[in-house]
């Protein structure tokens, strides 16, 4: 397996401008399952969560005892996860410094922070004339620098996250009008720009998300600007780029949809094996590709009766045979298909927490976990997903309410100080 490290850098590279035209595109419903063990729910064997009574965990030791809390105050979780040499943290964004409450959690409690969307287009490059604003992406990689955290770093190449600006007046995206050398410029210039500015700063750069489609060319997606512009070598003239520019950041391809079906009908060992049919021409043609990002957006109301361990399993090793590392980039749960009651929606999704991960940490290729955010208080589900009774979304550790620890933290907490020790990834820089 590859291993790299990393410690907290100045680099005061001089950025390059990009001006271009092109796209847009919202965050789709990226939601997939898990794995077995954990917490034991009252489900009924195979019966959908979406149907079932409301859930009751088992008496176990995941009650949030007081004895718990004070554990949980003296240690936190990415110092829990570094017994083990993994990394642990969670998605951040600058527009959430000002809640001094929550960044204090994330400061506390992460030991690498995945930027949200400060990267993303519609901060860095709002419409096709606008030039590259790295003012948010600065904020929290001069955040992270000062709390010894590491950054890992998103998206040099997706189809989403352009906004409003990026879409022409029939609201379609502009990306798609392109010419192959004008999408080629704008995408592989702003990489170049962004690869550049914070190089020796970067822990890891998810090169390449969502591209993969079991209905696409060879597992690649055809439904993207990118593939209908530039053509099918788009990702793998990405990575190099990402090695040109910064040679020691880990380059990931993110994707979701590998643990259950969904409400889509997505087949999840079909997206697991178009996952590995790219990973293997990628090997094949020395494309440097160093590790698997899985999204690991469970939807409890799938998760919970389909997820098939022993096949997850086998998944995660043919990965691990292909000589890449496995990093698990954006965990989250969605709880459709349970209870309104709190009580028996935290059991359940803590349930998931538990299933996955005591599948996933065993395998020692794993590198790093990262939940997407730490607590109630700001989650993309939430936002983007609201449930349909009104009641609102519990999808992560902590609660919104005093940041509490729920049981979803004790699943986690339990998970991670359980995982065998590995041969850490990144050298952490954090101290306390």
């Amino acid at each position: 397996m590859t291993t790299k490290s990393i410690g907290i850098a100045d680099a005061a590279n001089v950025p390059d401008t990009v001006e271009a035209t092109g796209p847009h595109v919202s965050r789709r419903l990226l939601l997939g399952g898990a794995a077995a063990g954990g917490l034991t729910l009252a489900l009924g064997a195979g019966a959908p969560a979406a149907t079932a009574a409301p859930v009751v965990p088992a008496p176990s030791s995941l009650a949030a005892t007081a004895r718990t809390r004070a554990y949980a105050a003296r240690t936190p979780l990415w110092k829990i996860a570094a017994d083990a040499r993994l990394a642990y943290g969670t998605s951040h964004t600058s527009r959430l410094f000002e809640d001094e409450e929550y960044s204090a959690l994330v400061d506390r409690q992460a030991a690498i922070l995945f930027t949200e969307d400060d990267l993303l287009w519609y901060q860095l490059k709002p419409t096709p004339d606008a030039p590259l604003d790295f003012s948010f992406g600065d904020k929290l990689f001069a955040r992270a620098r000062r709390d010894h955290q590491l950054v890992f770093a998103a998206h040099l190449v997706w189809d989403e996250g352009f906004g409003e600006g990026w879409q022409n007046a029939d609201g379609d995206s502009l990306l798609y009008e392109l010419s192959h050398d004008d999408a080629s410029d704008l995408l592989f210039g702003v990489e170049k720009a962004l690869v550049k500015r914070y190089r020796g700063r970067t822990a890891g750069w998810i090169v390449a998300n969502e591209v993969t489609d079991p209905e696409g060319e060879d597992g690649l997606r055809t439904d993207v600007p990118w593939y209908q512009t530039i053509g099918s070598g788009y990702v793998a003239k990405a990575f190099r780029l990402a090695r040109k520019y910064d040679r020691h950041a880990v380059r990931v391809i993110n994707e979701f949809g590998f643990e259950s079906t969904n409400e889509y009908g997505d087949d999840p060992e079909a997206r697991q094996q178009a996952m590995l049919t790219v990973l293997k021409r990628l090997r094949r043609d020395g494309v440097p590709v160093d590790a698997l990002g899985i999204q690991a957006h469970l939807n409890a109301q799938y998760f919970l009766s389909d997820f098939d361990p022993k096949s997850y399993r086998r998944f995660l090793s043919k990965v691990a045979d292909l000589g890449l590392d496995i990093l698990i980039t954006e965990m989250d749960v969605l709880d459709d298909g349970l209870p309104a009651d709190a009580t028996a929606r935290d059991a359940a999704v803590a349930e998931c927490y538990a299933r996955y991960l005591e599948n996933v940490l065993p395998n020692r290729d794993v590198k790093a976990l990262m939940t997407f955010g730490l607590s109630d208080r700001y989650s993309w589900l939430q936002e983007d997903y609201p449930r349909e009774d009104g009641a609102e979304r519990r999808p992560l550790p902590y609660a919104d309410e005093g940041l509490k620890p729920k049981l979803a933290y004790e699943a986690l907490r339990h998970a991670l100080a359980d995982a065998p020790r590995r041969q850490p990834l990144w050298r952490l820089p954090r101290h306390r």
